[in-house]
């Protein structure tokens, strides 16, 4: 008989409505977690809560910018409001938007340095006060809960083209062992999971170019087929891993059997 190892959990997953966020809700709620979805735009969110409700999960969508400051008290409210708390915490949202440092404007560093750093750090301020209370109810038996950020092996490694990237995700880290050792005491583990070539929207192989919308900007997206030749001749599993192998490593850290893990970078990078 199967078991599911995130019955009664309640996961909040940003960035959620496609890619990789999208992938990491589904599984969560496969495994019994109820699953706030977010995404800047209302379709995808809607989508993927009606997916996860044809399997049988319970899901509900916050539509919005992580960027935006109401924002983190509104994700959390939605958890709270719709399923009494919160257990699992995934930082997953972000695009990037790329240039050498001599012609990076101002804006880019911001707007990316905002989104992967700076909207996390709000979102795990404003669910702060939500957990205290919970532990403090809790008394005796404590649960295990998690925080799970995404950060990247550009953020490890350094990138060409990526310092704000770069730079954001390298401070992803830095947040995620500083919540490790503040939130211990709640018996919360707080992990991060660096990815290297995953399939996306943003990584697709293409000679075209290509663009998303980003609030009121096109972001060119994809990535030129010999850069890719380039990049997967150095993972040992010689190619670029899928949405599902990506969620599989959140998954991992939230899983009843990582309790005693945290303060950690797992590399999902296919031996990158």
């Amino acid at each position: 008989m199967s078991v599911q190892k995130l019955q009664g959990k309640v996961a909040l997953v940003s960035g959620s409505g496609r890619g990789i966020g999208r992938a990491v809700a589904v599984k969560l709620a496969s495994e019994g977690a109820r699953v706030v979805v977010n995404d800047l735009d209302a379709e995808p969110a809607k989508e993927v809560v009606a997916e996860i409700e044809a399997l049988g999960g319970q899901a509900v969508a916050c539509v919005g910018s992580v960027t935006d400051p109401a924002f983190a008290d509104r994700f959390v409210s939605a958890a709270v409001d719709n399923f009494g708390g919160i257990d699992i915490i995934v930082n997953n949202a972000g695009y990037t938007w790329d240039n050498v440092i001599q012609k990076m404007t101002d804006q880019q560093w911001a707007d990316i340095v905002d989104v992967h750093l700076t909207a996390p750090f709000r979102i795990l301020r404003a669910a702060q006060p939500v957990i205290s209370a919970a532990v403090k109810r809790e008394a005796g038996f404590v649960p295990c809960r998690k925080v799970v950020n995404i950060s990247s092996t550009s953020g490890l490694l350094g990138n060409p083209g990526q310092a704000n990237y770069s730079s954001a995700k390298a401070g992803m880290v830095g947040l995620t062992k500083t919540i490790a050792k503040e939130w211990g005491r709640y018996n919360v583990t707080s992990n991060a999971v660096a990815y290297g070539v995953i399939n996306t929207r943003l990584t697709s192989v293409t000679t075209e170019a290509k663009t998303i919308k980003v609030e009121d900007r096109d972001i060119k997206v994809g990535v030129d087929p010999a850069v890719m030749d380039a990049a997967t001749k150095q993972i040992a599993l010689g190619r670029a891993g899928t949405v599902e192998e990506a969620a599989g490593a959140v998954y991992l850290l939230c899983s009843p059997e990582s309790s005693y893990i945290t303060g950690q970078v797992l590399v999902c990078g296919g031996g990158l």
